[in-house]
């Protein structure tokens, strides 16, 4: 795989899986389905211009309770109306600020949206929610493993430190493409992360939360340079924000 400009809209798997810069996906799947994961993009500097609106949103994930993870999800639920899928205390907040079709889950779970299977996994960060100036508890952060329809399999970390329980994602889910975040000092580092992949065995590595802010020092070369130390295979797959895979 390889990345290309933002023309592109389609991918041999029947995909599209579009860096919106810092934490935030835009998938458009073989169906159809618009997935938005972590929404932030009104604030988000490394947002291209261009890549703020959207045509249609048919579901929606949240990984945290942070502003740079979910800061435009009531503007955006309340607009387009997806499935928002998140964990249930993130879910009891939105439905307070009047946001319909939310799916709570916790860890460990699946449900099914668009056609979409979504499973709720572990991560490690923490997760309150900034609201009228005090911090509202989020729940716990998590990642995702979404099943697109042929049975392709997308892990989205969130922003997590590495974990030993990274395997058990790997064994039980087997995910093709990890979505991973090596800025550091928020999230795990190259180091951390090539150490997350050698776990999770995926066959692409797109990283993420990395180079929006100066204070992300983690680059996707050393990644590479990471991944060669641990001996695994993954290929980097370094888009620029706007960008998507193909």
């Amino acid at each position: 795989m390889a990345a290309k400009g933002t023309h592109v809209t389609t991918l041999n798997r029947g995909f599209a899986l579009t860096w919106l810069g810092h934490g935030t996906f835009r998938l458009v799947t073989r169906g159809a389905k618009t997935v938005l994961l972590d929404p932030w993009v009104e604030g988000n500097p490394a947002c291209p211009k261009d890549q703020k609106t959207f045509d249609k949103i048919d579901v929606m994930t949240i990984t945290h309770g942070h502003g740079d993870h979910m800061g435009d999800a009531v503007t955006l639920a309340k607009k387009f109306k997806p499935a928002v899928i998140s964990n249930y205390e993130i879910h009891q907040f939105l439905s307070k600020k009047g946001v319909a079709n939310t799916m709570p889950m916790n860890k460990g779970g699946t449900v099914e949206a668009a056609g979409l299977k979504f499973t709720m996994v572990h991560a490690l960060h923490s997760s309150g929610i900034e609201d009228g100036g005090q911090v509202v508890y989020g729940g716990e952060a998590c990642g995702f493993v979404i099943t697109l329809e042929d049975g392709t399999r997308i892990y989205h970390a969130g922003d997590t430190s590495a974990f030993s329980d990274m395997a058990l994602i790997g064994e039980l889910y087997a995910p093709d493409i990890a979505l991973l975040p090596i800025g550091d000092l928020f999230t795990m580092s190259p180091r951390e992360a090539a150490v997350a992949a050698r776990m999770l065995k995926p066959k692409w590595i797109v990283p993420e939360h990395w180079g929006t802010f100066p204070a992300l020092t983690g680059t996707p070369d050393m990644l590479r340079e990471e991944l060669k130390k641990q001996g695994v295979a993954a290929e980097v797959v370094a888009l620029r924000p706007g960008e998507t895979l193909s």
